[in-house]
């Protein structure tokens, strides 16, 4: 599991994250910003409440949080596969 350790807010619903391997990079959060339990970012002082929890995901009071390896994939392209090696199945020949 990747786990962020610095988040910063940046304009339109971009947060700047790096991960605890040194990993960094920006995420553009704007499509969810309304929609559903982000409504409680159309306040966007209540988007830049947001800080790291103790599994070291991002979390907006106990409301919204999001997976820090979603998110790790979403800054580096990596797919699940890449970022967790041992999700590769090998295959069985029976």
């Amino acid at each position: 599991m990747h786990r962020i350790s610095e988040v910063e807010v940046l304009e339109g619903y971009r947060l700047e994250l790096r991960f605890a391997d040194g990993t960094r990079g920006t995420v553009d959060l704007s499509r969810l910003a309304g929609k559903g339990v982000f409504s409680l970012w159309n306040d966007y002082e209540a988007f830049g409440s947001v800080r790291i929890g103790p599994a070291g995901e991002l979390a907006w009071g106990d409301e919204i949080d999001l997976c820090p390896d979603s998110l790790y994939l979403e800054v580096t392209g990596q797919s699940p596969e890449e970022a967790f090696p041992r999700l590769k199945r090998e295959r069985v020949h029976a």
